[in-house]
């Protein structure tokens, strides 16, 4: 009986070390103390789904730094783990094709993305490759990317990189591996489910998850999964065996695969699966532990401690500190710290209007503030897109806003499901600027905006036109957002917010109390 055990890890978001950086303190995560945990042998495979270049003050140090190292602080995490294959995420291509072509030199596995082509040539990447175990097993396995990459990508990445529909490179991909005639069939996908895993409820109607009709319509025996940071140890799909880790190396995925002939004694907890290889497979979702390697850990520590200090490099100070503010209080009373996000957005795009969001954690700000409050408070590298947009679509916006809302049995204010199950997505509930809006919960979801004007008291007109600014990742219209999807984009800038909030600090520091908005919400 042959034997297979892989390793899997995805949207590590370039997690390498085991501390968190808004706070300082170590905790169990990171690719190095992940490294820790593998046990390889010749019947071992080590796959990682992308999303691992940005994510952290690390790598965002070691961008802006790289030519004072002699190694890549993300190509050594997974050179530690031994990685073997590995596919690009969305969030890889957000530096520029020379970012991702210096990230593979210094990978030792290889690259597998079969919707992505290189029209300059450089890249070290196949469609497709074949890996003969130890015991004689014979694996094929290919890669593939959201082709959503498309839609948030900053035009100017992109134009020596061309990432096609997924859905069909991963089918052309299987063919030429069917003629390898392979034991097992791999497909490494950076995306994710477009059903629930659990119920089957239908999630999005879009292209930016794929897993379900990859699964289902095409022959890959294992689906590796990501991109949607849902923690999912095991999900069948008409004979596709599926997994997905969640985000920032906490956790990982260790499957163990047998081949039918000759496995007797049949556990509970392996289930037979395969469409063109009858294969029993284990899966599990690991806790990333508390030991790592001396090696690559104690070369790196030197530029892990000139990150550290940079963090604490104090940049200004508020005038007065703002209490981290409970998700709920914030949602029906307006933060503090979103007005200062919004407020940023529209001094730098001059827009009428402006939305942002907050991430899943309370977050406050003490008075004087340090480039770790920054990365605290905002956590993911979004860019600045300004919209045209009309008073109609302000007002669908608004709407998908308040339908966070649901009233308990006692008539009180709570999350609705919507906003928490398969994950929860406070960051989708959007904070608006330049605007004096209310909510009527007692009204049906889709009619409970009763108020929406400018500050000024004038009338914001459904027919006109408006300049709306907002992060990149909104500007797509993900979160349920269409209307603003829809829109005409008239500038898309390369700035990250955290840059423009570090800047905002230092410019405007003692930052004052902000007060963009007038927001009112009854039930």
């Amino acid at each position: 009986m042959r034997k297979l055990a892989i390793y899997y890890t995805s949207d590590t978001h370039g997690h390498i070390f085991p501390v968190n950086y808004g706070t300082g303190k170590a905790e169990n995560s990171g690719l190095l103390n992940i490294a820790g945990e593998i046990k390889k042998d010749g019947n071992t495979l080590v796959m990682d789904g992308g999303d691992s270049l940005q994510g952290t003050p690390l790598t965002q140090y070691y961008l802006s730094h790289a030519e004072g190292y002699d190694f890549h602080p993300v190509a050594e995490g997974f050179n530690a783990m031994e990685l073997d294959y590995f596919t690009l995420g969305n969030h890889d291509f957000n530096f520029g094709y020379d970012v991702i072509r210096n990230y593979l030199n210094a990978m030792r596995g290889q690259c597998v993305c079969a919707n992505v082509e290189d029209l300059r040539g450089e890249l070290r990447f196949k469609k497709w490759a074949v890996k003969v175990l130890e015991n004689g097993m014979k694996i094929g396995i290919s890669g593939a990317v959201t082709e959503f990459v498309n839609v948030w990508e900053q035009k100017e990445h992109l134009t020596e990189l061309k990432v096609t529909d997924p859905y069909e490179a991963a089918r052309k991909a299987l063919e030429e591996l069917k003629k390898e005639n392979c034991d097992l069939y791999i497909l490494i996908y950076h995306g994710g489910f477009e059903e629930d895993p659990a119920t089957g409820r239908k999630l999005s109607e879009t292209r930016e998850n794929l897993g379900c009709m990859i699964g289902r319509e095409l022959g890959y025996d294992i689906l590796l999964t990501g991109h949607q940071h849902i923690a999912n140890e095991k999900f069948m799909l008409d004979g596709t065996f599926a997994v997905q880790p969640p985000s920032n190396a906490s956790k990982y995925i260790h499957m163990d695969i047998c081949e039918k002939d000759g496995f007797d004694g049949i556990q509970d907890e392996y289930e037979l699966c395969g469409k063109n290889a009858e294969i029993y497979v284990k899966s599990e979702l690991r806790v990333t532990g508390s030991v790592h390697k001396d090696e690559p850990f104690g070369r790196m520590t030197p530029m892990e401690e000139d990150v550290q200090k940079w963090l604490d490099e104090p940049i200004g100070e508020l005038v007065e500190a703002i209490e981290p503010e409970a998700k709920m209080d914030a949602a029906l009373y307006g933060s503090k710290i979103a007005a200062i996000f919004n407020q940023v957005q529209l001094e730098f795009s001059g827009a009428d209007f402006s939305c942002t969001s907050l991430g899943n954690d309370p977050l406050g700000l003490a008075k004087p503030i340090t480039i770790r409050d920054i990365c605290r408070i905002y956590t993911f590298s979004n860019t600045v897109m300004v919209l045209e947009v009309t008073g109609a679509t302000l007002k669908s916006s608004l709407e998908r806003v308040a339908s966070y809302f649901v009233l308990d049995e006692n008539g009180q204010p709570a999350v609705s499901e919507e906003f928490l199950m398969p994950k929860v997505e406070h960051y989708n509930y959007d904070f608006y600027a330049n605007m004096d809006y209310e909510f009527d919960l007692r009204k049906p979801v889709g009619e409970r905006v009763v108020k929406m004007q400018k500050l000024d008291g004038s009338p914001i007109d459904p027919d006109a036109k408006y300049t709306l600014v907002t992060s990149n990742y909104r500007a797509t219209g993900t979160g349920g957002y269409t209307a603003i999807g829809n829109s005409e984009i008239i500038r898309n800038s390369t700035e990250e917010m955290p840059d423009l909030l570090q800047a905002f600090v230092k410019r405007h520091t003692p930052v004052p109390e902000i007060k963009n908005y007038k927001l009112k919400v009854t039930w």
